[in-house]
């Protein structure tokens, strides 16, 4: 029985990789690829007695202008916001976007990549950094398609980037409460596990700023166990996580005048369990989180956070992929221009309620 044709051996006669086989014999010509690459293909196809596909009428196009976005969570108001972006613009132009949720976990992220040469998409946007495991198929991704990282600042691959500089995030923050007095300080946070350096980036930007001041040694780091990074997360995860933690840190000596959420739900839960022991926010201790989420501008939760423009990335990912599928469909003299996108906003500091100036504090243990 003679051996069926598969797109590895296509690839391996025609001298490319096998996404780019997929791409040019199911006729995606939204993308980049020069005349050579597929006349080389379609050679090694009929050569290898590959039935090539007809080209598809013009009709037929407009049912897949799709923009797929990797999501590592939608229970984090963050991402609920990145997607509104997204959305927002993508409707705007015509587009539709379908979701995938990886949940954080390695074999759904694999699981949704390989679906890509099926789902067609004509852009990707990736609302974090891609698992360290797959940045190689992301950047040969990005190589055939409109790609965009919606990430924290890393050098890991070359494509277009709406950066976020976590380390100036957590400086912003910790300098705050420095110039309110505060010189004993917890930071409570998520795992801090290899995967989620995003996270580590801000807490190490937090305690530098204390460092920077002969404070070292005054920051108490509070981070979940790595185990919790491995469960999939629900609605209240992060609020129960930032409650929990800030209970230890209270059955301990406690002499810290202020706590930083690594983001807004954390923040929350840090808030109930102090209240829940009796402390007064801000005046007895004061509570700062990022990202500046719908919740945090509420009257009661009046929370003190870190604006960092969270739907207007989502907005620019979405514009960086229709303006390159756009210059790919009309390109310039006839050259398809390379260009590489970095975007990158600046942070700032929202004032409200729950942080005021430290006053003296003794060691003490609260009574659970």
């Amino acid at each position: 029985m003679k051996k069926k044709v598969t797109s590895v051996d296509i690839a391996r006669a025609a001298g490319v990789s096998q996404a780019t086989v997929s791409m040019v014999l199911n006729k995606k010509y939204n993308v980049s690829f020069s005349k050579d690459t597929i006349e080389r293909v379609e050679q090694a196809a009929r050569d290898m007695g590959y039935v090539i596909p007809k080209r598809r009428n013009h009709s037929d196009s407009k049912v897949h202008k799709l923009i797929v976005v990797f999501c590592p969570t939608l229970t984090n108001p963050y991402y609920v916001m990145l997607l509104q972006g997204i959305e927002a613009v993508a409707k705007e132009k015509g587009y539709g976007v379908f979701v995938c949720n990886t949940q954080r976990e390695l074999k759904l992220e694999e699981q949704y990549l390989k679906m890509m040469p099926v789902v067609r998409p004509q852009g990707i946007i990736y609302t974090c950094n891609p698992s360290r495991s797959f940045m190689e198929q992301v950047e040969e991704l990005a190589q055939q398609i409109p790609l965009v990282i919606i990430s924290n600042r890393e050098k890991t691959i070359e494509v277009d980037a709406i950066n976020q500089d976590n380390t100036k995030v957590g400086r912003l923050m910790a300098r705050h409460l420095l110039d309110l007095g505060h010189r004993d300080v917890a930071f409570i946070t998520p795992p801090l596990t290899k995967r989620q350096q995003q996270r580590s980036k801000r807490v190490e930007g937090f305690v530098s700023e204390f460092e920077r001041e002969g404070l070292k040694g005054h920051v108490i780091i509070k981070a979940a166990d790595d185990a919790l990074d491995k469960i999939i997360p629900n609605i209240d995860s992060e609020y129960k996580m930032g409650y929990n933690l800030t209970r230890e840190l209270l059955a301990g000596e406690f002499s810290c005048t202020a706590i930083a959420g690594l983001n807004d739900m954390m923040a929350f839960g840090i808030i109930d369990a102090l209240q829940d022991q009796k402390y007064k926010v801000p005046a007895d201790v004061s509570v700062i989180g990022c990202d500046n989420t719908f919740y945090s501008s509420m009257h009661r939760m009046s929370l003190t956070t870190i604006e960092h423009f969270v739907p207007l990335k989502g907005r620019d990912a979405c514009d960086i992929i229709i303006r390159k599928i756009n210059s790919a469909n009309n390109p310039y003299s006839g050259i398809q221009p390379t260009s590489i996108y970095h975007i990158e906003y600046e942070p700032k500091l929202i004032v409200r309620k729950t942080t005021s100036y430290a006053k003296a504090r003794k060691h003490h243990r609260k009574n659970n």
